[in-house]
């Protein structure tokens, strides 16, 4: 065991030189780099006509010629005949926003910016998607995507989130948010809980005769580390914290879903979807594709995505934080036996 650690003390070493050196060349890019950022891109798809043009592709190769001019003719007609009902009455507008989650939550970088655009043209009568996948992580992070959908709501606008995969921890924490959940049947949902886990380098610092030294003013500004000893009141003060942060989730997914029996659902424990739905965490189960595309008969829909462009400082920056990510997220994965934490 102690070989182990050792062996992986000293893999921790070479990685975090390695990431230390590519941060200075990251930071000697960004120093000598001049070039501007240009303005954040937004892009937006009508899936009504991707849905359209998917169904005519396939009828032209399964119908005969005669046939599918005949078809082609009769919906060129609807469509027409929908346009002059249009200047009646006002068709709902669905506008659908993708949110992939990590451990961070960077993804609410393009969502804040999407969630601004939505606002400035959607009505009462509109609704937004959200097509939500993550599995949780930094609470901070995860807690200000959260806020930003909630910024939906504020407005009146109805606020869906079809989870296909997973929406666990802080990923469940946007998702309660929404007037309706929707699931698919295997989707994990769930994990309402709180987690901090770190390993400890002390004994083995001690043993080949390295100090750790650590300064602080205030005593709690710092308690649990991974080189110094940590005590029975810091891993107390730290199971506070924990305790403190939980309580503030349960009365968050409370508020949002007050028919839920948290003190059922709050225990860290997940749920596949269709167990889920019998706990009321989700509303109904049903795919994003079903869903979208059974709206599309009564609705324009709108995929909407804001691309923000990064200087070269950024990406290298981003490339080093994904690989630190995947690296360290594998290895508590393994530890976990899980597919997610938070």
């Amino acid at each position: 065991m102690l070989e182990f650690i050792s062996e992986y003390g000293q893999f921790l070493a070479r990685t975090l030189t390695v990431l230390v050196f590519i941060w200075i060349i990251a930071s000697l890019v960004f120093s000598f780099s001049k070039k501007a950022r240009s303005a954040d891109h937004f892009e937006i798809t009508h899936l009504n006509s991707k849905y359209k043009s998917i169904k005519n592709t396939l009828f032209a190769s399964l119908l005969p010629k005669k046939e599918f001019k005949k078809s082609m003719k009769q919906a060129k007609k609807e469509d027409q005949r929908k346009k002059k009902n249009a200047s009646s009455e006002t068709r709902k507008r669905i506008f659908v926003l993708n949110f992939l989650g990590n451990i961070r939550a960077t993804a609410v970088r393009h969502l804040r910016k999407e969630i601004t655009a939505i606002l400035s043209v959607a009505s009462s009568r509109d609704e937004v998607v959200v097509c939500l996948e993550s599995t949780g992580g930094l609470v901070h992070e995860h807690g200000l995507a959260a806020s930003q959908l909630q910024r939906i709501k504020q407005q009146g606008i109805p606020l869906t989130v079809a989870v296909d995969k997973v929406a666990a921890s802080g990923g469940y924490m946007m998702a309660c948010v929404a007037d309706k959940i929707i699931a698919a049947p295997f989707a994990v949902i769930g994990s309402i809980g709180v987690l901090a886990q770190l390993p400890n380098f002390n004994r083995m610092l001690d043993k080949h005769g390295v100090d750790f030294e650590l300064m602080k003013a205030g005593d709690l500004k710092r308690t649990m580390t991974m080189f110094g000893k940590n005590t029975e009141e810091d891993r107390e003060h730290m199971s506070e914290q924990l305790e403190d942060t939980h309580s503030l989730f349960k009365e968050f997914v409370k508020n949002h879903r007050p028919g839920l029996d948290i003190e059922k659902v709050a225990t860290g424990e997940h749920w596949l979807a269709s167990r889920a739905l019998g706990l009321n965490l989700v509303d109904t189960l049903m795919t994003s594709d079903d869903y979208l595309m059974q709206a599309s008969d009564g609705a324009d829909i709108y995929e909407v995505t804001c691309t923000v462009s990064r200087t070269i400082s950024e990406r290298i920056a981003a490339t080093v934080q994904s690989c630190t990510e995947r690296l360290f997220f594998s290895w508590w994965q393994q530890d976990r036996n899980s597919r997610f934490f938070g």
